[in-house]
């Protein structure tokens, strides 16, 4: 099913806009508001269309979190963003999903490239790209990767992913006409 219901989108959208607002004064999305979303969206599913939207539902939340957990697993972002992609796909199934997860991966590197810009320091974080890259390739141990991570954040630009998952995503439900 690549359709969902208009009152769906917008519902979507709105938990979306909350969990942007506080990770971007926060820094982190709350688990009341992602555990909420992802269950809202699985009941929802189960008393519209019973057991296959129920795992149409629950592949949503499977594309949702594995867009994201690589990221995740290596210190890039925080739990609850992945989390937040859970709840949306359980709510947008899996197409829509991947649809939005791509657009929000878009925004992302937009808005990432915009802080760069905005900090001026382009040979910094160029550098820390080449090192953050090579780390990848060559330690490959998620473990470790994530201690690398966390001993880099105090000196990083942080990006509130909760941001590009709402831009990203409501922007490709606005293009994609569920919000007219």
């Amino acid at each position: 099913m690549t359709e969902i219901p208009r009152e769906v989108a917008y519902l979507v959208c709105f938990v979306l806009v909350e969990a942007a607002i506080i990770d971007g004064r926060a820094l982190r999305v709350p688990n009341w508001l992602t555990v909420h979303f992802l269950l809202g969206g699985w009941a929802y599913a189960y008393h519209a269309g019973g057991s296959s939207l129920l795992l149409w539902s629950l592949g949503g939340a499977v594309v949702g979190l594995l867009s994201l957990l690589p990221l995740y697993a290596i210190g890039g972002m925080g739990a609850g963003d992945v989390k937040l992609m859970a709840g949306l796909g359980a709510w947008l199934g899996p197409v829509l999903t991947g649809w939005a997860f791509l657009s929000t991966a878009m925004v992302g590197g937009l808005m990432g490239l915009a802080m760069i810009a905005w900090s001026g320091e382009w040979v910094r974080h160029a550098a820390m790209i080449q090192i953050i890259g090579r780390e990848v390739l060559t330690v490959r141990n998620p473990e470790i990767l994530s201690e690398l991570a966390a001993r880099r954040k105090p000196t990083m630009l942080l990006l509130p992913y909760g941001i590009p998952i709402a831009v990203g995503t409501i922007s490709y439900l606005a293009w994609a006409g569920f919000l007219v």
